[in-house]
């Protein structure tokens, strides 16, 4: 008897498919299908001016960013030489990951919600975070939260920027596609 395989799809990318896309065509007045916003890719990036003078913490931060997205990090390299900062031209001084497809997706749904909730005195995040093309970033200044790191794994705490890279036509749209994927935004303001 043939066995059938179902493919696993993730939550969020499932609900934007069957439910969101039409949502937001309604909400945002868009004529045509092919205008509602779209998830492109999240780039999360670790800066560690700190890793010049000492490489335990690259691989730290490499070993944080591998667990938390399920992908290895490329080592990013200074660009300038700044002498006030003891920086020459090609020093590895941080980490970036790309994610597209489910991997994004599922990255997503954990950020924001378990992630999220966990840290201190949280209010929501930034609506001032917006670029001019609707891209939004989010930065954290510890990785503790993250529930796939123990303890020993945080010992040396580094931050880490995560930007979500939106195809849309304004802020506005870019905004109401991360509410329907549920980013709690600080209440009572406007982008």
């Amino acid at each position: 008897m043939a066995k059938t395989t179902t493919k696993y799809v993730p939550r969020l990318k499932q609900d934007y498919q069957e439910k969101y896309v039409s949502e937001l065509q309604k909400e945002l007045k868009l004529d045509n299908v092919n205008q509602v916003p779209v998830l492109l890719k999240v780039v999360i990036n670790v800066g560690l001016g700190r890793a010049k003078d000492d490489k335990k913490i690259m691989e730290i931060a490499t070993n944080t960013i591998t667990k938390i997205t399920g992908q290895h990090p490329v080592q990013t390299a200074a660009k300038k030489s700044i002498a006030g900062f003891k920086l020459r031209e090609g020093n590895k001084i941080g980490l970036k990951v790309t994610l597209r497809g489910d991997k994004m997706y599922e990255f997503i749904d954990r950020l924001i919600t378990v992630v999220l909730p966990r840290l201190r005195d949280f209010h929501g995040v930034s609506l001032k975070s917006f670029d001019n093309q609707g891209n939004y970033s989010l930065g954290m200044t510890d990785q503790s939260v993250f529930p796939e790191l123990s303890f020993e794994e945080t010992t040396t705490p580094h931050g880490l920027q995560v930007v979500f890279n939106v195809k849309c036509l304004n802020k506005t749209d870019s905004k109401a596609l991360l509410e329907k994927f549920g980013m709690p935004f600080e209440k009572g303001k406007e982008v």
